[in-house]
């Protein structure tokens, strides 16, 4: 199963949070999870609130749990709120279906992990995670 290193977590986790910079958003906290959903890395900027690195984990859980953008997530709670209640269940309520958890993927494709952001706007985590992914090279898959 191909995975994420920690050197490139590292530096998606510094991508998204030079993009907060650039931005002037509110402090983050973001979580690098690898393929199987283990955390690879995590930071919490100064002054984010507590619960954001468990937060960011949620959403990334998420993206890896269907393979899509944690914001599919989100769009199945006004359509299928028994399909997205049964998620939120079986996984012992580890996912959080809110947009801000980014599928990683390589160079051929492969899912090596996802990263989930929590801070901002669900909007603004979504485009912090996905500036880091760019910023280490990897591509990124939101949807």
């Amino acid at each position: 199963m191909a995975d994420i290193s920690l050197s490139k977590a590292n530096r998606i986790i510094s991508g998204c949070l030079a993009k907060a910079r650039e931005m002037s958003w509110k402090p983050l906290g973001v979580v690098v999870l690898d393929s199987a959903g283990h955390i690879k890395a995590s930071q919490r900027q100064d002054g984010a609130s507590m619960l954001r690195i468990e937060m960011g984990a949620g959403k990334a859980y998420g993206a890896l749990a269907i393979g899509s953008g944690s914001r599919w997530l989100h769009n199945q709670a006004e359509t299928r709120p028994h399909f997205l209640t049964g998620m939120v269940g079986v996984s012992d309520n580890r996912i959080l279906p809110v947009p801000g958890g980014v599928l990683v993927l390589d160079k051929r494709g492969t899912i090596i992990g996802a990263v989930g952001i929590s801070g901002d706007t669900a909007d603004n985590d979504e485009a912090a995670a996905i500036a880091g992914i760019e910023h280490a090279g990897l591509t990124a898959q939101a949807d």
